[in-house]
């Protein structure tokens, strides 16, 4: 079954060896180790077992997850009925789709049958409270985030259109214009969540599309 562990009970290096996988929490790290501190212990680490639900299609929360072992299979309905998508492998962040756009969970995930065991850090994103606060989570850490999301979303969004070409949807992400004004600045912050919130969007569609497609390309 399902185990939940608190951060302060893995020791430290440990702890430290599996988040040096995930972009965000090394870059946070560098930058400020007492914000890499307060994110920590807004976080918990989960263990599943091949075949256990890590996401239900159409739950609500406000977790965001990072996988640090294992792999994950995402399913666009019922897991192992409906449309495979694709797979979430060590580093990777999911669950932020509907965090960004204020909406159920978009698919239902599950720890791949064929891995050991999968190992995800769960984030309350509620530590990061309203866009424009600095405080307890500051604007260098949330400009990391966005910075590292917006990267990540229109990634995937160039293999999507790498393997669709001709598809309506293909060029749409480069229409989504990047930020251009003095970085290191609020106005930097809002313009990353708002490319990120049609980023996340766009690749809905993507996703609701082209489970399939998606999942032979992938696999």
């Amino acid at each position: 079954m399902m185990e939940t562990k608190q951060l302060y009970k893995i020791p430290k290096d440990t702890l430290e060896h599996l988040l040096a996988g995930i972009p965000f929490f090394k870059v946070v790290k560098q930058q400020d180790v007492k914000q890499f501190e307060i994110l920590l212990q807004a976080s918990r680490i989960m263990s599943f077992l091949p075949g256990e639900i890590v996401l239900q299609k159409g739950d609500s929360g406000n977790w965001l997850y990072f996988l640090l072992k294992g792999k994950l299979a995402v399913y666009v309905d019922q897991a192992l009925k409906g449309d495979l998508v694709n797979y979430v492998t060590p580093g990777e962040v999911f669950g932020d789709l509907a965090q960004l756009v204020g909406q159920p969970r978009t698919a239902t995930v599950i720890a791949d049958p064929g891995a050991k065991e999968s190992m995800v850090l769960a984030l309350d994103f509620n530590v990061f409270g309203p866009l424009n606060s600095v405080s307890p989570i500051t604007l260098q850490t949330k400009l990391a985030y966005y910075r590292n999301t917006a990267h990540n979303l229109r990634w995937k969004l160039e293999v999507y259109r790498s393997q669709h070409l001709q598809h309506e949807l293909a060029n749409k992400h480069r229409q989504i214009k990047l930020y251009v004004g003095p970085k290191d600045t609020y106005e930097e912050l809002v313009s990353l969540h708002e490319q990120s919130q049609a980023l996340a969007l766009l690749l809905m569609e993507w996703n609701k599309e082209f489970g399939v497609l998606a999942a032979e390309s992938m696999i």
